[in-house]
């Protein structure tokens, strides 16, 4: 076998041959010395012009031109230089490759559409149960209501209150998810402003304490970590997370738990850190945990009336913000969120 079958070589290689043949015909006829040279310089010229020009016209021009169409039509867009540098290269080797390229290519794509198929019914299938929840709650109260409940006082006052829950909990599913398109398709926009995270620490720790206290959670700043920190970023959205971050906390954390806020300055950045004493998480859910619907415990989140969207749109608001959230756990100690955004400098 040819190693880098190029034209040069097998022109050269059926050029030899054949000369060697017609130096043995010479050699039979037993011509003259001379004219025996100049002969076989003759036929071997004119076998390897003819050769090679054969190759190049019939054979490896057109191996070229299917390699160029190939590689067109991989490329969106090409230099005019990248086809001449092409051109040059041995094309039935870069052949060979192409296709073995576009081969493996057609299987990673494969791939890729069976999986997004898969996200996508999963995805079809926990949109279709989450609204399913509070519509059929929604609906249950009102038929009761109507059968006769609307004449006891207490009945009708309590399952009024129950309907407003589920509908407040589908109003927040469906805010949730129009969040998520938003972010996914590239259409949320941020207002970035300067403004102080500690205070909006603050502020959110406030905003909890109702339902910390019923739970007789604290929530604090770890040691010595409550300075004044100027951030760029969009204070709203940065509020979203901290409320979807520290709630998390306490909702799914232990009775008389520990909300811990950390802020470390990174010069360039200000690094946050959420972090709570509770149960932990199994490393097997910390890959999946920012996905859209994705419960460790799928029972105990409907009951609480999560969406089970909250961590989605906490990591979007983030890299929004050109930045990344990571989670870190430990079964009986605790969780901890940790981000950064860029500081005022």
């Amino acid at each position: 076998m040819i190693k880098n079958p190029t034209p040069e070589r097998i022109t050269l290689l059926t050029t030899l041959l054949l000369s060697a043949i017609f130096t043995g015909f010479l050699i039979y006829f037993k011509i003259p010395f001379l004219q025996f040279l100049i002969a076989l310089f003759t036929f071997g010229t004119l076998t390897y012009i003819i050769i090679l020009f054969g190759l190049e016209a019939f054979i490896y021009r057109k191996i070229k031109l299917i390699y160029k169409t190939i590689h067109h039509f991989k490329t969106s867009s090409l230099k005019k230089t990248s086809y001449i540098d092409e051109y040059n290269l041995d094309p039935i080797k870069r052949v060979n490759e192409e296709v073995i390229e576009w081969a493996n290519d057609q299987k990673q794509e494969i791939s890729q559409l069976r999986a997004t198929e898969q996200y996508r019914k999963e995805f079809l299938g926990n949109v279709s149960h989450e609204l399913k929840t509070p519509i059929f709650n929604i609906q249950g109260y009102i038929e009761t209501l109507l059968d006769g409940a609307m004449d006891d006082e207490e009945v009708k006052v309590l399952f009024l209150k129950k309907a407003a829950a589920s509908a407040e909990r589908l109003n927040t599913l469906v805010n949730d998810l129009l969040d998520i398109s938003k972010m996914e398709s590239n259409a949320m926009k941020l207002r970035v402003n300067e403004f102080d995270i500690t205070e909006l620490c603050k502020e959110v720790f406030e905003s909890y304490q109702k339902q910390a206290k019923e739970r007789s959670c604290t929530l604090q700043f770890k040691e010595d970590c409550d300075h004044p920190y100027k951030i760029l970023a969009d204070k709203d959205r940065i509020r979203q997370v901290l409320n979807n971050l520290i709630g998390n906390s306490i909702a799914y954390g232990k009775e008389k738990g520990i909300t811990s806020i950390g802020l470390y300055d990174l010069h360039q950045n200000i690094l946050i850190e959420v972090t709570d004493n509770g149960e932990g998480i199994e490393a097997e859910h910390l890959p999946r945990l920012f996905e859209r619907f994705y419960r460790t415990d799928k029972s105990r989140s409907r009951n609480s009336g999560g969406s089970g969207l909250g961590l989605s749109i906490v990591k979007h608001i983030i890299e929004a913000h050109n930045q990344t959230i990571e989670v870190s756990s430990t079964i009986g100690k605790g969780t901890t969120f940790t981000f950064s955004l860029k500081k005022v400098i």
